[in-house]
């Protein structure tokens, strides 16, 4: 395992921000991008902190997001390596959202065999010192640098141009074990965009 003596810290503290991909993911089907939304419940309305979002169990929304998964990745090279990996995080309750996005985190860390410590906010720092914040960086409403990205097989590349905008899970199902290469490489671009 690569051995990292690092930590990811997730804000927890922020008020909970809409429309970006603390719940939300995309995912390319045979009929183009489609946007796989966790429902979600905001106790105390437009001042609920991501600590205190529910997850929403009024809809079959695992259901509907394994399914369109299934549909978009089942003819990706690594889809019957990595499904069953996957699978649980869709048959599992979770109460918090920020329990489910760790979970997701902690299963795609061990995948890629990464070991770093994730450890939740202790305080909100609007602009942290001495520290990465990629609190804004990724945004549904801004489409990355298609330039960063080095173009890798997708399951509808016939049908469609290569998109960088995609869930981890496109990678992983796409590429298998040359995903972390992959974001070891993109990984110093991004950091350079943030300086």
């Amino acid at each position: 395992m690569l051995t990292v003596r690092k930590y990811a810290e997730i804000e927890v503290l922020e008020t909970f921000a809409k429309q970006t991909y603390r719940n939300r993911c995309r995912i390319l089907t045979a009929n183009g991008v489609i946007q796989l939304t966790v429902p979600v419940i905001k106790p105390f309305g437009n001042h609920t902190t991501t600590q205190d979002v529910l997850v929403s169990d009024q809809e079959r929304w695992q259901q509907i997001h394994w399914r369109a998964i299934t549909s978009a990745y089942r003819a990706a090279p690594y889809f019957a390596h990595y499904a069953d990996y996957f699978h649980p995080i869709f048959t599992q309750s979770h109460h918090r959202l920020i329990d489910l996005n760790k979970e997701i985190i902690w299963r795609i860390l061990r995948l890629l065999r990464i070991e770093i410590s994730l450890i939740e906010s202790s305080e909100f720092e609007h602009n942290p010192r001495n520290k990465l914040d990629f609190r804004r960086q990724f945004t549904p409403k801004i489409l990355p640098d298609q330039s960063l990205f080095t173009p890798y097989y997708q399951v509808f590349n016939d049908r469609f141009s290569f998109h960088a905008d995609l869930s981890i899970l496109d990678l992983l199902f796409n590429e298998g074990p040359s995903a972390l290469p992959y974001l070891q490489k993109l990984a110093p671009l991004i950091q350079d965009k943030q300086s």
